[in-house]
């Protein structure tokens, strides 16, 4: 009997899931938020109620200690077999899941400038469950890698070769979430899976999916994790002359601008209050009404521009956090999208049904990057 574990780690915060490396049933999940500051960690059991409470955890390895504490009863004096791990990017070379070494964890360091915000956080995490582990099994899952294999019309820029030579290039992200809903396609809506799908993956961060059988075409989101839709705290897609108007007009250096894009952007940005979706629709400030329209017309925009890149479009499927929950984005987004075919069905997205249109199928599917991750440790095993 053994089990798998696997860590999706944040720049503050890791989500975990624990599951028989047999049947990859899941029997323990949660997350750590707040690492480094009131740190809160909760373990959710199937059929069990949600247990939360504070711990210590001043970085990822204190955290991962917590985590292994925490899920201990529940091995059962099982060994875990295999950790797979959640690794925002893998370069223009990895299109599969990577079982991770010095050279390859070396390999992956490297390319930490192309996301700052996340790739330091998962290898730390990686580091802290080798020490913890050091004889188990240790698997790369890249959010990168679902793209690989775009056209090449979809994969690089308008600028001199020697760039995209270089690795500039359009990677994509949220590959995992991408990979999931495809599977959950082809297992329910095969017909579907078949055709021309756009995938909204809309949360803190947010991407589109352009996916024809199966297999992505085109995405919303290029070289790094700011381009495209707007999202909790990163602009999207913008001018890049901005950029030099503030390097050189503004005299603003490099990390001021970094934490301009990243941290202080997009939703937070706009409204002047708060990133949190759930908090602007509440909201009666103006500026808060002016964040989500323009949330949601950038939405409708890229999934008119992913269903030209595929010649039309046959489905919509809304995924992550605000597209699992925030039933008035995903109303305004299908209205906006209403010359393409689709028609709002108005009760089945307030009562949380799967299909919420009629005419062209618009779909709710909970994404579950998780199951990926240990999939693809069991794949290794």
């Amino acid at each position: 009997m053994s089990a798998i574990l696997t860590l999706n780690a944040g720049s503050s915060s890791i989500k975990f899931g624990l599951f028989d490396a047999e049947t990859l049933e899941e029997e323990a999940g949660g997350q750590v938020e707040r690492i480094g500051g009131d740190t809160e960690l909760d373990l959710e059991i199937p059929d069990e109620p949600k247990l939360e409470r504070r711990i210590p955890a001043a970085n990822h390895q204190e955290a991962v200690t917590a985590i292994l504490a925490a899920i201990a009863p529940y091995l059962g004096g099982r060994e875990v077999v295999g950790m797979g791990h959640r690794v925002v990017h893998g370069g223009p070379d990895h299109g599969a899941p990577l079982v991770l070494d010095d050279a390859a964890i070396s390999a992956l360091t490297a390319l930490e400038p192309l996301a700052p915000l996340h790739q330091p956080h998962n290898l730390s995490a990686v580091r802290a469950a080798r020490r913890a582990f050091p004889d188990t099994l240790q698997v790369a899952c890249f959010d990168t890698a679902f793209h690989r294999g775009h056209p090449w019309v979809h994969d690089t820029y308008g600028l001199p070769r020697k760039f995209y030579d270089m690795g500039v290039r359009r990677y994509g992200f949220h590959g995992l979430s991408y990979a999931y809903i495809a599977g959950k396609l082809a297992e329910d809506w095969p017909a579907l899976h078949e055709g021309r799908v756009v995938v909204a993956h809309l949360g803190n961060g947010a991407s589109l999916c352009a996916m024809e059988g199966g297999r992505s075409v085109a995405s919303t989101m290029g070289f790094s994790a700011l381009s495209g839709l707007c999202m909790g705290t990163r602009p999207g897609q913008m001018d890049p002359g901005v950029l030099l108007w503030m390097l050189d007009d503004q005299g603003m250096s490099s990390a001021e601008i970094t934490q301009v894009l990243y941290k202080e952007s997009g939703l937070k940005g706009l409204s002047g209050m708060t990133n949190d979706m759930r908090a602007l629709l509440g909201s009666e400030a103006p500026e808060a009404a002016q964040a989500v329209d323009y949330f949601v017309d950038r939405v409708a925009q890229e999934v008119a521009a992913m269903a030209a890149a595929m010649g039309g479009i046959d489905a919509l499927v809304f995924t992550g956090g605000i597209g699992e929950n925030a039933a008035p984005i995903r109303a305004r987004v299908l209205e906006q999208l209403a010359f393409l075919g689709f028609t709002l069905d108005a009760h089945s997205n307030e009562d949380g049904g799967t299909r919420i249109s009629s005419g062209l199928p618009a779909l709710v599917l909970p994404t579950n990057e998780e199951l990926v991750i240990a999939r693809a440790v069991q794949a290794a095993l």
